[in-house]
């Protein structure tokens, strides 16, 4: 159930998304360099947030990112490390499935996508007429380094 009862003062408001990464620097690299990301925050985390994160003797580094008023925090465990493999998801898999972005010109920006260590997912490239322009729609996703599923999206404006 959606509610508008949430909204205004002391109401729910968007914070950020958090993703864990398996190299710090590559993942601010691939954020800011390639998807236009600022970095505006850096904080060290310990213990305290142990409780919080579900994980004994927790030790992390986190960066901010932000573009267009939304924020990403890249996690990078010290310590206990990541687990998981660094592959795409299933898009039908419960939970995050990508992030989208809105590009004027989707081959250029894959093109940097893999320069910094995404991948391309070439076989997702869909492009169609839109009625009304003659510009088309076109999509293609991509991963970045550790697997995060990030859609390229070219709409006529």
């Amino acid at each position: 159930v959606c509610s508008s009862d949430l909204d205004g003062d002391g109401g729910v408001t968007f914070s950020h998304v958090g993703i864990c990464v398996g190299d710090l620097e590559r993942a601010v690299r691939f954020y800011c360099e390639g998807l236009g990301f600022e970095l505006v925050q850096s904080h060290t985390v310990g213990q305290e947030f142990g409780q919080l994160m579900e994980i004994d003797d927790v030790a992390l580094q986190s960066r901010f990112v932000r573009r267009d008023g939304v924020s990403i925090e890249l996690l990078y465990f010290d310590s206990p490390g990541h687990c998981g493999q660094a592959v795409r998801r299933p898009m039908n898999r419960l939970g995050l499935t990508h992030l989208s972005l809105r590009v004027a010109d989707v081959d250029t920006v894959a093109e940097i996508v893999e320069l910094l260590g995404g991948t391309v997912v070439r076989s997702t490239r869909t492009a169609f007429e839109s009625a009304g322009s003659a510009d088309a729609l076109d999509f293609v996703y991509c991963t970045d380094p550790d697997g995060t599923r990030i859609e390229l999206m070219h709409l006529p404006r």
